[in-house]
């Protein structure tokens, strides 16, 4: 999609702070970080959001918290805790219309959230 933000930097068309690339997702640094650590893992398959996600994306989507998993344990993040959050829809806090895993750590959060 020409218009996605997300798919332009899966494209490399877009710079990004790349921290993770395989055959089925990418994951970047937040340009707006929440966070000490805010990372940003995104499926190659374009879902504008989980609503979208069909049966057939389970593999993926297993697969988009298995990097968040990586990420986090690689930099240091098990011990204190990371929350994983995906917004879903414009009501929510989802600002691109790209499925993708929010991966914050670095500091304490609250129960609630927002």
């Amino acid at each position: 999609m020409l218009d996605c933000l997300f798919c332009r930097i899966i494209d490399h068309k877009t710079p990004a702070q790349i921290v993770h690339e395989d055959d089925r997702a990418v994951a970047i640094a937040d340009i707006h970080p929440q966070a000490p650590v805010h990372l940003l893992v995104l499926p190659r398959k374009h879902l504008p959001s989980l609503q979208e996600a069909e049966a057939e994306d389970a593999a993926l989507l297993g697969h988009l918290f298995l990097v968040a998993a990586q990420l986090a344990r690689a930099r240091g993040l098990e011990a204190q805790g990371y929350r994983t959050v995906i917004n879903n829809g414009a009501g929510a806090g989802q600002s691109v219309f790209h499925l993708h895993v929010h991966v914050l750590g670095g500091r304490a959060f609250h129960w609630p959230p927002g």
